[in-house]
């Protein structure tokens, strides 16, 4: 069994109502393989520059996170910035510095090949393509997205659909796709598009899985304080395809765990700023809020 990430490294730049970083851990793939790692060691396809800190590549390692497939390229790291409004629900970008990233080739290692499950997070869909393409194995794929790629490169997306298993979505852009608001006329929509399973995220209202003709929803938890939503939506695939890949299940009641796991690093995720929040969990912190969402959650 290995697990396969695939999509963006970069240093953000964070602006809150209270608080400001410079620099910190982020991108799909930084988040995607830190929640993943509590469950099983991903191995990551990536690019950064020379100026990427020695000490992220530490927190990488200490997570054993295999590198073969990260390239370290002369020049700076893609560097992301954005400011969020008080409520968090809108989000300014201040700028995109694609710096090394705008040449980004995904290039699998040997090893990386024989993947048994594969997450392509958020990356142009070509270059999506690209990964599938070098493959030698019948993975799981999981397909993470944006509003950005339904716009501009809907076709691509569109005929990636019909290669993975798995799509992750959030509601806004399952009706950019669909032009449905009604959530299961819209996963009805989207599995008719090639993928089995779908998973329309809420946001803070939780996420909900289709397969079939069967359905479960997953809450989000009520917290204390939000400090930083960034990069939750990619904190829950990863813990949700690392899970998967530990269990070696498929089965729908599998699948509603690995839902809950993947909410449950979410909810870590928010909490800090960057990725301080899914750094250094213990077991015990993932078990106390599972058990958070078990109480929640039943009746």
């Amino acid at each position: 069994m290995s697990l396969v990430i695939v999509g963006s490294i970069a240093l953000d730049t964070i602006e809150t109502s209270t608080r400001s970083v410079s620099d910190v851990p982020g991108g799909s793939t930084s988040y995607c393989a830190l929640a993943a790692s509590y469950f099983f060691p991903p191995q990551i396809v990536g690019v950064v520059g020379e100026d990427f800190p020695e000490s992220v590549i530490s927190l990488f390692k200490d997570h054993h996170i295999k590198l073969e497939g990260l390239v370290i390229e002369a020049g700076k790291t893609f560097r992301w910035g954005g400011r969020y409004a008080e409520n968090f629900d809108d989000r300014t970008t201040l700028f995109t510095d694609l710096n090394v990233f705008a040449n980004f080739n995904p290039t699998l290692p040997e090893a990386y090949k024989s993947a048994s499950h594969v997450l392509l997070a958020n990356i142009h869909p070509g270059l999506q393509h690209h990964v599938l393409d070098q493959l030698d194995s019948q993975a799981f794929v999981v397909l993470d997205t944006m509003n950005l790629w339904i716009d501009t490169a809907h076709d691509e997306l569109i005929s990636l659909m019909k290669r993975i298993n798995m799509l992750v979505i959030n509601d806004e852009e399952s009706r950019m796709l669909t032009g449905e608001r009604n959530y299961g006329k819209a996963a009805q929509k989207l599995r008719a598009m090639g993928p089995e399973w779908v998973v329309i995220k809420k946001g803070q209202h939780g996420a909900l899985l289709f397969h079939d003709d069967r359905l479960f929803t997953v809450p989000g938890l009520v917290l204390d304080e939000v400090v930083d939503p960034t990069g939750a939506g990619d904190t829950f695939v990863g813990a949700l395809i690392g899970y998967l890949a530990q269990s070696k299940d498929l089965s729908f009641d599998n699948m509603k765990l690995a839902l809950v796991f993947g909410s449950v690093l979410a909810s870590f995720c928010v909490e800090a700023l960057s990725v301080n929040g899914i750094s250094y969990l213990e077991e015990s912190d993932l078990e106390a809020r599972y058990d958070e969402f078990v109480i929640m959650s039943q009746f």
